[in-house]
């Protein structure tokens, strides 16, 4: 008897919001806004989009000061 590796349904998946690689919902690290829920691979994809946005709102706030 030959056993083959099942997938999980797409609808317990999600994408990564940084690199949109595949992973299960279960395994996924996430992050909670007011008004969405983001998820990530990893930590390092985690920091990655955290770095990104704050480097967009500090240039946003430069463009305040001027």
């Amino acid at each position: 008897m030959t056993d083959k590796p099942q997938s999980l349904p797409l609808s317990e998946q999600v994408s990564c919001a940084v690199c949109l690689k595949e992973v299960p919902k279960s395994a996924a690290v996430n992050f909670e806004a007011s008004d969405y829920v983001a998820h990530f691979c990893g930590l390092e994809c985690y920091a990655r989009w955290k770095d990104d946005g704050d480097a967009e709102a500090s240039a946003v706030d430069e463009g305040k000061q001027v």
